[in-house]
């Protein structure tokens, strides 16, 4: 493989909403470029960027994959990311390491939710659309275009466009050269003359261009606005690189990826237009100390990948590095670039280009690698949090210690997953951001690690407590063969202000003996781990031990804390015990039309509104409100079905409330039916 310099390189990501042709995109890429010798297709599963099991299975990309392809003397690293809202993280991923995005978007479908968030993920950075399958049967590239302008603003606009849309034989206008051309099966240019009935479209579509590239510099605002000069072709050219850079403008390309039509135009566009490391990375120094970033790792047979960008200077084999972000050093043995799972091993990589290598045992993702005077942490990437909860049912009891240890390796490459082992309700929990997500982790986890588990809502973590006072005697007494035991004491349970246990003491005349105090709470302690009315744990309550007696000869430790327990347990029923629910905070950010459905929603889940006001992005409204944890087991699927996959929220729990009557009747039914199980 040549060597490149930092100049020569451009990093791009391809983003979109799902099924709108980016895996396809990079295949007709790679396909011109040569690197591969034939045009696979995700739908059968052999396309250079979705090699994954599950990829190949499913038919579509689940996670990011990493192709280059040179060009006119350029390396361009391509960055092919999935369109499934569940695999968000995986595009954060992406987008952080790019200089540049192109959202792919349908000829036929237009701009779409996948669109709207491929746009907002890429914000900061340089923007390009691809508007892929014009050859397709009811394609309309006008009404497409007229949809990005109208979401994304006059930045958008057009350079090439197509004719004779929906046939064989589509034809494409180049408004930077004003040539006319088709492609032959090949990609291969042959120039044609442009039909008659397309001048007027053309004409409309060469004027909104030439705004658009005017904005880039002030002599070309003033020729194109007031002298009302058309640009020559060598401005135009200027004029997009500096847009390009700069991102005040965001250029559409079409074409069709399966047929490869425009695919070489859009190529020569990147190689020759597109933003290179040191136009986007001001501060690296390519001859500076060494610095990395990890964006990315990826478990195989053969071990962890490591994927990273040269921030700064020359990454060298052999190389040791410091990771500022554990401590430790790590020496990178291996330095890869691949197309797809298709590796290549170099020697070097020069500061902006992205690769991978192996054997890192303490390094991650978001970690920075540094040699000499480097010391600070790039930025890191953060990830949506999980909030699509489900339990773990284990359907080998022998696994759950596999289990464990797959799922901790699948957390260290997907910061989108969350895990717990719930103590309490004794349960191992996942979290996602929906089905799809989850399911392919179960799928990773029975295919690398052989442990099969199926997924069930989780139990709600309730709690008890009481609401009057009572007060109680608990006596235990054993005199029967053996040593005798002998306790007694009188309690006054009462509403407790701390979250605990609230023990006092008020014994007058030394009926009760002081060292039997610390007994007497540790068995109240203990019973608490067990409510009266469906098992959960007792909080908030208040205990004071007021009388007892006791016997010189019998009373030990272990008798005063039986008798906490029984009075415990006399008293609890008498002192109106009542079901505690968790309730949490939510956060929803909705588009504005979908408010009246989200707030009706809101109340059926037996949800109080606590505020609403206009999103910081246009368009949206932020609803705040608490609404018990119990109604939000699936809320990530619901909303998103709910706002057609354009809303987003975070959930945290605030505190815990009494449960009205149905709510507390339903839970100690189901805790009465899984005791008689």
């Amino acid at each position: 493989m040549a060597k490149f310099t930092s100049s020569q390189i451009r990093n791009v990501c391809l983003v979109g909403h799902s099924g709108d042709g980016k895996t396809s995109l990079v295949e007709s890429m790679l396909y011109l470029a040569k690197a591969i010798d034939r045009l696979g297709k995700p739908s059968d599963g052999n396309t250079a960027s979705d090699f994954d099991p599950e990829e190949i299975k499913r038919g579509y990309s689940i996670q990011t994959s990493l192709v280059n392809v040179e060009w006119n003397g350029k390396k361009i690293n391509i960055l092919d990311t999935p369109g499934m809202f569940d695999f968000a993280g995986e595009v954060k991923e992406a987008v952080a390491v790019s200089a540049s995005s192109v959202i792919v978007v349908d000829a036929k479908s237009g701009c779409k939710v996948g669109t709207e968030l491929a746009w907002d993920y890429s914000a900061g950075k340089p923007k390009a659309f691809f508007v892929n399958k014009v050859d397709d049967e009811n394609s309309n590239f006008e009404n497409t275009y007229n949809g990005l302008r109208e979401a994304f603003g006059s930045t958008v606009c057009p350079l090439l466009v197509p004719f004779n849309e929906g046939t064989g034989n589509v034809g494409f206008y180049d408004l930077i050269t004003d040539e006319c051309f088709t492609c032959d099966t090949k990609g291969v240019r042959t120039a044609v003359e442009l039909p008659a009935s397309y001048a007027d479209k053309i004409k409309a579509y060469q004027a909104q261009l030439d705004e658009s590239l005017a904005a880039t510099s002030d002599e070309l605002m003033e020729k194109v606005l007031i002298l009302e000069e058309p640009l020559t072709h060598e401005e135009k050219h200027e004029a997009l690189n500096s847009g390009l850079i700069s991102g005040a403008i965001a250029p559409v390309f079409c074409g069709s990826a399966i047929k490869l039509a425009g695919i070489r135009y859009f190529l020569d566009i990147v190689a020759a237009a597109f933003v290179s490391p040191l136009e986007s990375m001001k501060d690296a120094d390519e001859n500076g100390d060494t610095a990395l970033f990890v964006f990315k790792t990826l478990a195989d047979n053969f071990g962890k990948k490591v994927f990273f960008k040269v921030m700064n200077g020359t990454l060298k084999k052999d190389q040791v590095l410091n990771n500022l972000t554990t401590g430790q050093q790590e020496k990178i043995a291996r330095i890869c670039t691949c197309v797809g799972k298709k590796e290549a091993e170099v020697d070097e990589l020069c500061t902006g280009d992205i690769g991978y290598t192996v054997k890192l045992v303490n390094t991650n993702i978001n970690d920075t690698l540094a040699s000499g005077s480097i010391t600070e942490e790039y930025p890191k990437i953060e990830f949506p949090k999980p909030y699509y909860t489900m339990a773990i049912r284990l359907l080998s009891k022998n696994d759950e210690d596999k289990i464990s240890s797959g799922i901790a390796k699948l957390l260290d490459e997907d910061k989108t997953l969350g895990y717990l082992n719930n103590a309490e309700t004794k349960e191992m929990t996942v979290s996602g951001l929906g089905d799809i997500h989850l399911d392919v982790m179960c799928a990773k986890l029975k295919s690398r690690y052989g442990t099969a588990i199926e997924l069930q809502e989780p139990k709600i973590a309730y709690r008890e407590t009481i609401k009057k006072s009572v007060q109680v005697q608990g006596k235990h007494k054993k005199q029967s063969g053996g040593s005798g035991q002998y306790g007694d004491v009188r309690i006054t349970f009462s509403p407790g202000e701390a979250e605990g246990l609230t023990f006092t003491q008020s014994v007058v005349g030394g009926n009760v003996p002081k060292n039997y105090y610390p007994a007497v709470e540790k068995g109240l302690l203990e019973a608490m781990q067990k409510g009266v009315l469906a098992g959960f744990p007792v909080v908030n309550l208040a205990a004071d031990l007021y009388d007892g007696s006791y016997h010189p000869v019998d009373s030990n430790e272990i008798s005063f804390k039986l008798a906490a327990k029984l009075a415990y347990k006399e008293g609890l029923p008498k002192a109106n015990p009542v079901i505690l629910e968790p309730v949490g905070y939510l956060k929803c950010t909705i588009p504005t039309s979908f408010s009246g459905d989200i707030m009706g929603d809101v109340s059926k889940r037996r949800g109080r509104i606590m505020g609403m006001s206009e999103s910081s992005r246009k368009g949206y409204t932020v609803i705040e409100a608490e609404i018990p944890c119990a109604e939000m087991t699936v809320y990530a699927i619901q909303l998103r079905a709910m706002t057609q996959g354009r809303g987003s929220y975070t959930f945290d729990f605030v505190r815990y409330e009494e449960a009205p009557a149905e709510v507390a009747q339903k839970v100690i039914a189901e805790a009465k039916n899984n005791e008689e199980e």
